[in-house]
């Protein structure tokens, strides 16, 4: 695909200030070439034909760690869905209650593919329906993009994953991609004021939603934000003493929450509390980047020594709870997230790069210890794929 175009598109649905974007005036400018409409790949947000299968096979042989994450989400995989006319940001409890929606639908989606049995596939259907008559968000505040990034992260892959189902009503469909333009696109099409993880979980909305709408404008914004926020938030000493990309109008150093160490694999928010954020960071990046590798986009590629830097350094501290003097409070945080699959199926898997310290934190911690949330959901069993290169 062209750079010219995915710039163009990005820069006309950012609607971002030149506090991040200062690039927007000049590529409004850029003139669109012609080019082919694009052809989207189905199912092509978070994971693939060839993947679902890898892992049904996984669960019907009963082998693990598949076949205990698997029971795991089946908690999930129930019926019903909240009547919502609003979400009011400032209500946790709607917040709450629409994330437990966006997590019954994806996992009912995911055990439609690893089982064949109907009922998911209809009770995810079920919930999809409910939130097709969703209004908007109605906070007004970048706590909205916030939760509308996680929900849009859970609600899209599963929207994706269940748009093959035969008894799916193509009206329903289009209903509830109406909703995604009409609801969740004014709150993720504009980058949030918030740290970076924020923006990288709208991206990760975005992206999934996009193929799911086929929407080729939302899926190249998506593009166009990622590779302005990736060198923005993970910082490589190649850069310069400073990161190449300016995130917040110059002053690097408090942007950065104030890091001891500048040094590869250091993140926009590592030092703001050890690594808790980070990790949400990593993991939006991580899916949008891997939702464009579905539909032929390669982010991989020239992001390869910034995410495997992040994935090491991270796994290190995290492994010897030791911010390695990256950050006044050298230790890390206690929380661990389920989010090192996708990275490492990648880069392990895929390309046959060595990540020690990711491959003992997956195999020491992650895997036996970690939690989901948001739009952290079961990467253990879906992208835990030891498979030929695709």
């Amino acid at each position: 695909m062209n750079n010219s175009f995915i710039f163009s598109v990005g820069a006309r649905f950012l609607g971002v200030g030149a506090r991040f974007l200062g690039v927007g005036a000049l590529v409004l400018a850029i003139a669109l070439p012609s080019h082919a409409a694009m052809v989207f790949k189905h199912p092509g947000a978070l994971s693939t034909n060839s993947e679902l299968l890898f892992v049904k096979q996984k669960i019907q042989s009963n082998t693990e760690p598949w076949a205990g994450e698997f029971k795991e989400l089946k908690r999930f995989a129930v019926s019903g869905g909240n009547k919502f006319t609003y979400l009011n940001s400032k209500n946790d409890a709607d917040a709450n209650l629409a994330k437990v929606d966006a997590q019954k639908a994806y996992a009912n989606a995911l055990a439609w593919h690893y089982t064949g049995e109907d009922i998911y596939a209809k009770q995810a259907i079920e919930i999809l329906n409910v939130w097709a008559d969703f209004q908007g968000f109605n906070g007004g505040n970048d706590q909205d993009k916030l939760t509308a990034g996680w929900i849009g992260a859970l609600l899209g892959p599963a929207a994706e994953l269940i748009r093959g189902y035969s008894q799916w009503n193509s009206a329903d469909k289009a209903k509830l991609q109406a909703m995604f333009k009409r609801a969740f696109y004014p709150q993720l099409n504009t980058a949030s004021n918030w740290n970076g993880n924020v923006d990288l979980t709208q991206i990760d909305a975005i992206m999934n939603i996009a193929v799911f709408n086929e929407d080729e404008a939302a899926f190249m914004l998506g593009i166009a934000r990622l590779k302005q926020r990736i060198p923005a938030y993970f910082y490589l000493a190649s850069d310069g003493t400073v990161p190449s990309i300016d995130g917040d109008g110059g002053n690097y150093k408090k942007f950065w929450s104030n890091p001891e160490k500048w040094v590869d694999g250091l993140t926009q928010e590592t030092c703001r509390d050890n690594n808790h954020h980070a990790q949400y960071g990593l993991a939006s990046a991580l899916h949008a980047t891997e939702v464009a590798w579905n539909q032929g986009v390669d982010l991989y590629t020239e992001n390869t020594k910034r995410f495997t830097a992040t994935m090491e350094l991270m796994a290190t501290q995290l492994l010897t709870g030791d911010m390695q003097g990256v950050c006044s409070n050298n230790r890390t945080t206690k929380d661990l997230y389920a989010t090192w699959e996708i990275g490492y199926n990648h880069y392990h898997n895929r390309k046959n790069l060595s990540l020690p310290n990711t491959k003992k934190l997956l195999h020491e911690k992650v895997r036996k210890n970690s939690q989901s949330d948001w739009n952290i959901f079961y990467e253990t069993l879906t992208h835990n794929l030891d498979m030929p290169s695709s």
